[in-house]
């Protein structure tokens, strides 16, 4: 599994927290067995929310785009291109 991006763990630390506070207000959990159980939902509600956050976009080639690999025999106009200039 990948690891979380920080906007998905912003967004599920934020959904803990906040379902938590609400759920406990609304339940007025007294026990601890109460209160358990809010922990437990809210932790799940938080964990579900940061895996379905966006994880961000992946650079992708424009379009008709075809990347040329490093090593890869180039001609003409293609090496003239691909190496790099000293000049700023």
């Amino acid at each position: 599994m990948p690891r979380p991006n920080p906007a998905q763990l912003a967004y599920g630390s934020a959904t803990v927290i906040l379902s938590a506070l609400v759920m406990l207000l609304v339940s007025q959990a007294r026990s601890g067995a109460g209160v358990a159980v809010v922990a437990c939902a809210a932790l799940a509600l938080g964990l579900l929310v940061a895996v379905k956050a966006p994880a961000g976009r992946s650079p992708r080639p424009a379009t008709g785009a075809v990347p040329v690999q490093r090593g890869a025999e180039r001609t003409g106009d293609e090496r003239r291109l691909a190496q790099t200039s000293s000049r700023r």
